[in-house]
C-alpha cells in the first residue's frame, strides 16, 4: 500500500508540474472494492490519461499487485504511453519511448 501512495504522489508531481495542470478533468472513476483491492481512472481535456488496477495478494502483509498505463502529450505533439506492472517484484514500467536493458 506504501509503494500505491508514493506511486500516486510520484504521479502528481508530474501533473503539478504540467504546464497543461489546469486542463479540466473530463473523467474519474474511483472503485474501493473492500479487501479485494481498488480500481481507478481519469482523463483530462489536455490528453492525460491514468488508469490502474490493485488487486490485494497477501491480506496479512497488505501485499498489493498493481496493474495500470498512463498517457500525456508531449511537448512535440507526441501521445506517450507507459504500461505498468507494480508488485513483489518492483516497479516495472513499459514503453515504446522508454530505453531497454
Amino acid at each position: 500500500m506504501k509503494f500505491v501512495i508514493v506511486l500516486v504522489a510520484c504521479i502528481a508531481m508530474a501533473c503539478a508540474d504540467n504546464p497543461n495542470a489546469a486542463d479540466e478533468t473530463l473523467r474519474y472513476d474511483s472503485v474501493n472494492t473492500g479487501v479485494d483491492g481498488y480500481t481507478f481512472g481519469f482523463e483530462t481535456s489536455g490528453g492525460i490519461k491514468h488508469e490502474e488496477d490493485g488487486k490485494v495478494i497477501d491480506p496479512e502483509t497488505s501485499g498489493i499487485a498493481v496493474r495500470g498505463s498512463y498517457s500525456f502529450v508531449g511537448d512535440d505533439g507526441v501521445t506517450y504511453t507507459v504500461n505498468y506492472v507494480a508488485d513483489e517484484n518492483g516497479f516495472r514500467p513499459e514503453g515504446k519511448h522508454l530505453p531497454r536493458a
